[in-house]
């Protein structure tokens, strides 16, 4: 089985901007750096569909989603917070990034792909029950676990988030559910300014200070993600995949490389292999730095294809 890899030209076509760094740009140089590197001839590509609305009232309320499209313009931008802009295509973009999490649990519940990537904007972390902030609409990474339970049937999903910022709107959204553990390290203080005040026991927050390179990363991840996710043995694993926290990334302050990418990917598969039949979701978020963003990304894929 191959690594499927999902996106759409639809991403692209979201626009918050000029000199927004969430911009269409992010894919393409992902797509660049995976051809530059040869491993378009081992994945294999899949359009994302349009998440339906039974999709995502798993996720949010009805009220937000419907806000949310009665928000998108016909033309120019239309801003629903500071950072979190609207433009003509950011709707169908939305649907589409929501959509991807909920082929590629699809894809590899069946066993049509070992595990798979989502190259996909607008990211989804941020994105609360009812709330978008922070770049994010709907929760990609949410919609997709919750068809893992819904259609699947899974009772023990493990979401990961190593992006540099805290993943507010997927803690919102399961906090407290028994069938979900998360693990996360994000810098703090730091946006949101949140996972730190009384998680539920569910919750496995790791803030870092700024500054903090790979060494002390890899030791958080050792000491607290990995004995929880073993015993937890969770039967899916999702990945909220933002390569932020990179030094060349300068949305933030922490100092990880590309390696570092390369070996939580590599734990996290030991973790998905003893438990989860190496089942694994994995879902862009943030990254701003063009380079560093498609050599991580490049790193990361190139694990779970076992290239």
């Amino acid at each position: 089985m191959t690594t499927a890899f999902i996106t759409h030209r639809d991403c692209r076509q979201h626009d918050m901007g000029a000199h927004h760094p969430e911009c269409p740009d992010r894919l393409g140089a992902i797509n660049d750096r995976l051809i530059a590197a040869g491993l378009d001839h081992y994945l294999a590509f899949h359009d994302a569909p349009l998440a339906q609305m039974e999709h995502l009232l798993r996720a949010h309320s009805r009220s937000h989603i419907e806000l949310i499209e009665a928000s998108a313009p016909d033309h120019g931008i239309v801003h629903i917070d500071p950072d979190t802009a609207m433009s003509p295509g950011s709707w169908n973009a939305a649907l589409r990034s929501a959509g991807a999490g909920i082929l590629a649990t699809d894809l590899v519940m069946q066993g049509v792909a070992a595990n798979a990537f989502c190259a996909v904007r607008p990211p989804g972390h941020h994105a609360e029950r009812s709330r978008a902030m922070g770049f994010c609409f709907f929760n990609n990474i949410a919609v997709a676990a919750l068809h893992g339970i819904e259609a699947w049937g899974l009772s023990r999903i493990a979401i990961i988030d190593f992006d540099v910022h805290h993943g507010n709107g997927t803690e919102d959204i399961f906090s407290g559910n028994e069938k979900v553990m998360m693990v996360g390290t994000f810098q703090h203080p730091f946006y949101p300014y949140s996972g730190t005040e009384n998680p539920a026991s569910n919750m496995h927050n790791v803030p870092l200070p700024a500054g903090t390179r790979g060494d002390v990363f890899r030791q958080a991840v050792s000491d607290v993600w990995l004995p929880r996710l073993r015993e937890f043995a969770p039967e899916m694993i999702y990945i909220s995949a933002g390569f932020d926290a990179h030094y060349e990334d300068d949305m933030a302050s922490m100092g990880l490389v590309d390696s570092d990418y390369d070996w939580v990917t590599r734990e996290i598969k030991v973790v998905a292999a003893a438990s989860a039949q190496g089942r694994i979701v994995s879902m862009l978020e943030g990254g701003y730095a063009l380079s560093a963003l498609a050599r991580s990304v490049t790193a990361h894929i190139k694990v779970l294809a076992d290239l």
